[in-house]
This record gives structure tokens, sequence and C-alpha cells, in this order.
């Protein structure tokens, strides 16, 4: 039997990426949907991980 533990990701829902964002459902609908945020599906759900939320503010940040 294997100890391993699961990856400690925190998944998100669509509405609270929404939320953080400060943007509608619709527009992280679309940024999943082209790829620019990672997501995971289960069934008909998308989540998440807040790593890939992470990821996407960095490369999206304005550089000076």
């Amino acid at each position: 039997m294997s100890t391993s533990q699961p990856a400690s990701s925190n998944y998100l829902t669509i509405l609270e990426v929404a939320q953080q964002l400060r943007v509608s459902k619709m527009t992280v609908y679309r940024l999943v949907q082209t790829h620019e945020i990672e997501a995971v599906r289960f069934g008909r759900l998308y989540r998440v991980p807040q790593e890939a939320l992470d990821v996407y503010i960095e490369r999206s940040a304005i550089q000076d």
C-alpha cells in the first residue's frame, strides 16, 4: 500500500476565479477555452488550480 499523499492543490470554481479577477464568469470560461488559464474538468464542471491562476496573473502583469 502506498503512503503517497495527493497533491495539495487548491481548486477554485469558475465563480471564485471570476471574483478574484473581478471579471465575469463568461470571461473566465473564455480564458479556459483558449487555454490561457489551465483548468481541470470534472464531468460538466471546471476547476482551476490556484497555482494556474497565480501563473496567469504573473504572465499578465505589465512589465515596465
